[in-house]
Parts: C-alpha cells; structure tokens; sequence
C-alpha cells in the first residue's frame, strides 16, 4: 500500500469513519452534515476520495475501513521519517529534543519500547 498525503478535513472524516465503522453511508452523511456542516455531494465525493486511496471501502451502503486507524499512522510516520530524517529515528529524537524537552515519564515510556523492540 502506498503511502498517503491526507488533507486537514480528509483527516477529520477519516477520524469520523474510524470511530463509526462500520456505518452505513446515510448514516454518514448525517455524521458529516451534523459534525462538518456538509451536504450529501460532499460526503460522498470525500469518501470516494478516500476509497480511491484504499484507506475505505463502500460496500452496498456500508462504508468500513481497509487499513486500521493505528496501521495508517505507523505507515504515515515512517513515509514522515523517509522522508525528513532519511529513515532515522535516532536524527528525528535529536531533531526533536533540541526544541522540546522531555519529562521523566516520557523517556521512561522511550525506554519500555526500545527495550520491547531489541533484536533478539
């Protein structure tokens, strides 16, 4: 699957679907009008956008998604460190660190999951 550049509302409605799933399209439509002020053509035409990019499938009605909500973020933060820090993690942290200090509990959380990560 490749990898995806979602828009600020494509991101909302995604968020929306993820939450709602599965959900039948009319059901959608109201979701979207009640949360984003849309009308019916403009809920489909985001959703059609979404399915062309395989993240959704509209299914006789009921949309559901392809890729979990969780499966899409690890796929968008790699795609984020390919493309930024040549798919370093360690320049990313030292980017970061630079401009946000880290508290206790954060760097104990860092080292739970490289500690759960090691190559055996």
């Amino acid at each position: 699957m490749n990898g995806f550049n979602l828009g600020k509302m494509e991101n909302k409605f995604a968020d929306l679907i993820w939450k709602s799933e599965p959900i039948s399209s009319g059901e959608l439509v109201k979701l979207c009008e009640k949360n984003f002020d849309w009308k019916k053509s403009t809920t489909y035409t985001m959703l059609k956008r979404l399915c062309e990019k395989n993240i959704f499938k509209n299914d006789n009605g009921i949309v559901i998604s392809l890729i979990s909500k969780e499966d899409f973020q690890t796929q968008q933060g790699e795609l984020f460190l390919k493309g930024n820090f040549s798919g370093s993690l360690p320049k990313f942290v030292a980017a970061f660190i630079r401009r946000n200090k880290l508290s206790k509990k954060e760097i104990e959380e860092l080292k739970k999951l490289i500690e759960n990560s090691k190559e055996e």
